[in-house]
């Protein structure tokens, strides 16, 4: 370990989010580099770090700096250097030389307890004495603060949020209620917070601790997609997950909702408990799709007049029921198309659009994800776009409670300007992105929302799909018959056999639709290679990394976790100069195929030529979102990702806990995805799990051939399994009451 005591000469790299810092140093030796996670450092700085000589392969030899300590300026030049490098805001290097000239050592204790002195030093105003103190003493009290925080375990970003929201009264917050931290900062939830107070010698039965982990049990139920928890589930849970016993729940359910934290309703079932911000997001929806629900005069003999003359244009022939969910479209505000695969719902769209646009009207037409807006691009020959750019995210809506901003441009101050709005893959839309969506719409533009109601629900909270259904105050079309041309699929077929809960055959006869039986995951896995490697590549003319996984469960011999450790090492192995980087469990190396696993409002991305010129650029990563790894930068400590459309992004190494490699994914993740072939390991699960849903979503993602390997028992045990994961909500309730 060697120790170098020196001044920060000039920083030359500096990531604001984890504090890693590229500095040279300069001491009696000359000069040098170094690396490392600095909370707080400036140029001027004098710095004691302790670390080790690295020799970077491009930099040559830097110090990587383990542990540092910043020192008081100790001489009348290091006092200059420091007031002049920049840190003090108004003071360059000759104002410093004039203020050293005239307190010398005495410099520090004039600015900290007689700082209207510096005004004696021409150029400098008794106001700006007043501000050069202020800033002296804020940088002093912040790095007291970053080291203070950083004993109980908190990260240099999160020590930096703290500081910043509470200031002077960070010690009084942790050491009185450190159960705050988890309701006014981001990024620190009640574990985090449960930790501090633990170190602090808060006891487990306070009532600080209890209040918080009640909330944190209610905003955990909304990650598994709840919008609300009856009371007696929230104590059963509250309870296990403090581990002390909750005598009296209704009087902290009292004080949350005195807070304004939570709302309370009666209901059939018991007491609701509501996090506020979603029991609002629900009244609102509810409102505002109330308020959407207009019905047009059109005479019928006049759209069927028309309807027939785009069937006879566009050479396309609709049946009743899509005849029946055009002329609701044309005649109703919201109007709902929901159906199987191969049942025509593209072919619905494309008459849909054709009418609105022989009647000169604008239309928008977007979807959840990336790939969804893709496909329905190539569909209908019409631009659609992803819901996030079509509502032009410039904020997060996660964290935005203004109803009437969301954390989007485009919104009730600014809504969107057009007559029709097709939304497809509804089954995906979540409440707080349907709110958004509704928040931007004005009453009078026609909304059509498309989806199938028998694939899982959204990743988010909400079952906005099936409660607008559930609700029956709008048009619903379902389409149901299989036209012939889909006939000849037996992915299609064999869809809508499960959905029916009928038996299907595994001959292995068919051309799209293949069971391979295997009872021992080891060899599933090397069945798995096989087919993505050798045989199914050429047999859809794809490339292997446009075969994907499918997999029930995170965890398991199957799971995705092993899953894509095995595959990556055999569809992407190590090889001299191809970079890598290791961060936690994952490993990710150039060509490396990836997702992002949460909502990213803030990571920027851009389109560029091949010479390296930007044509188009936005903000916004998202969920669910795949791409490959193109360059990992281990001096700037970025990793490059390219997602579709050739959106590319640079991640800082301490945002890659947000990416995960994608060879395997859960089919909860495929949903609104489709790909050239997709393979299905199949063993035993959970049987709340493992049913019916879930493996319709997995076989509807595949494009050209289904290939499901293990057992056929579970396989069938899954058709007949009826019990899928039942979210609480209440939106279908709230439309009701608007409806009357």
């Amino acid at each position: 370990m060697e120790t170098v005591k020196g001044y920060v000469e000039h920083i030359v790299f500096r990531n604001e989010d984890n504090g890693y810092t590229v500095f040279n140093l300069n001491n009696d030796d000359g000069d040098l580099t170094c690396v490392g996670n600095f909370n707080y450092l400036s140029e001027g700085e004098l710095v004691e770090v302790n670390g080790e000589y690295v020799v970077h392969s491009v930099y040559g030899t830097q110090l990587r700096v383990l542990n540092y300590e910043i020192k008081a300026p100790e001489d009348l030049l290091s006092i200059e250097r420091y007031l002049g490098s920049g840190a003090i805001k108004g003071v360059g290097a000759s104002l410093a030389g004039r203020i050293v000239k005239k307190f010398r050592e005495d410099t520090f204790r004039i600015i900290e307890e007689e700082p209207e002195r510096l005004a004696e030093v021409r150029g400098i105003s008794e106001r700006m004495a007043r501000e050069i103190a202020v800033q002296v003493e804020e940088k002093k009290d912040m790095r007291k603060a970053m080291i203070y925080l950083q004993k109980f375990g908190i990260s240099t970003t999160l020590a930096a949020k703290i500081y910043q929201f509470y200031g002077p009264k960070t010690y009084q917050v942790l050491e009185g209620n450190p159960y705050q931290l988890a309701d006014q900062i981001q990024g620190i939830g009640f574990k985090i917070a449960d930790e501090i107070a633990t170190k602090i010698g808060i006891h487990s039965d306070s009532d600080f601790r209890i209040r918080s982990g009640i909330f944190y049990t209610l905003q955990q139920s909304v990650a598994e997609g709840h919008v609300y928890l009856t009371k007696d589930v929230l104590l059963r849970r509250a309870s296990a997950l403090l581990e002390v016993e909750i005598k009296d729940i209704e009087k902290y359910l009292m004080d949350l909702s005195m807070e304004k934290k939570i709302v309370l309703k009666e209901s059939e079932e018991g007491l609701r408990v509501y996090v506020s911000h979603f029991y609002y997001l629900e009244l609102n929806t509810a409102k505002m799709l109330h308020d959407l629900n207009l019905e047009y005069e059109e005479a019928n003999v006049v759209i069927e007049k028309k309807i027939h003359q785009i069937e006879k244009e566009a050479e396309m022939q609709l049946d009743e029921k899509q005849e029946n969910a055009v002329m609701a479209a044309v005649r109703n505000g919201i109007m709902i198309l929901t159906g199987g695969p191969g049942t025509g719902k593209t072919t619905t769209i494309n008459a849909m659009i054709e009418y609105f646009h022989s009647e000169n009207m604008e239309i928008m037409l977007a979807a959840p994800t990336g790939r969804a807006a893709k496909r329905m691009t190539e569909a209908t020959g019409w631009e659609a776009q992803t819901i996030h750019r079509l509502l032009e995210v410039n904020g997060n809506p996660e964290e935005d409670e203004n109803p009437s901003r969301n954390g989007f441009a485009r919104n009730a101050d600014n809504p969107l300007e057009t007559d029709v709005i097709i939304i497809d893959e509804m089954s995906m839309v979540d409440l707080p992105l349907m709110n958004a969506l509704l928040t931007a719409i004005v009453p009078g533009t026609r909304l059509i929302l498309v989806g199938d109601c028998n694939q899982l629900p959204s990743v988010g909270p909400g079952s906005i799909l099936k409660d607008l259904i559930a609700s029956e105050c709008f048009p619903v079309v379902m389409l149901t018959r299989i036209f012939r041309q889909a006939q000849e699929s037996d992915i299609v077929v064999n869809a809508h056999k499960i959905n029916r809960g009928e038996p299907v055959l595994l001959d292995n006869k068919s051309r799209d639709f293949f069971f391979l039986k295997r009872q021992d995951p080891n060899v599933i896995i090397s069945v798995l290679l096989t087919l993505i490697q050798k045989k199914l590549p050429k047999y859809v003319n794809a490339k292997p990394y446009d075969i994907q996984v499918l997999t029930p469960m995170r965890k398991g011999l199957l799971g995705v976790e092993r899953l894509n450790s095995i595959l990556q090492e055999y569809l992407n192995p190590p090889e001299p100069g191809k970079a890598e980087k290791e961060y936690g469990d994952h490993k990710f190396r150039v060509g490396d195929k990836v997702m992002q696993i949460k909502n990213n409002y803030q990571l920027e991305w851009e389109i560029t030529t091949k010479y390296g010129l930007t044509v188009d650029k936005g903000m916004g990563i998202f969920n669910g979102d795949m791409g490959i790894v193109t360059e990992i930068n281990t001096y700037t400590e970025t990793l490059e990702v390219e997602y579709d459309e050739k959106r590319k992004v640079k991640y800082p190494f301490e945002l890659l806990e947000e990416l995960e490699l994608a060879y395997a994914i859960t089919i909860h993740k495929s949903q609104g995805s489709e790909y050239p072939a997709v393979v299905i390991p199949l063993l035993s699960g959970p049987r709340q799990l493992f049913h019916r849903n879930l493996l319709y979503t997995a076989i509807t993602r595949a494009r050209k051939c289904v290939t499901i390997v293990g057992s056929d028992q579970t396989f069938h045990e899954m058709i007949r399994n009826t019990n899928e994961h039942n979210r609480n909500t209440s939106l279908a309730e709230r439309i009701r009451e608007f409806c009357g």
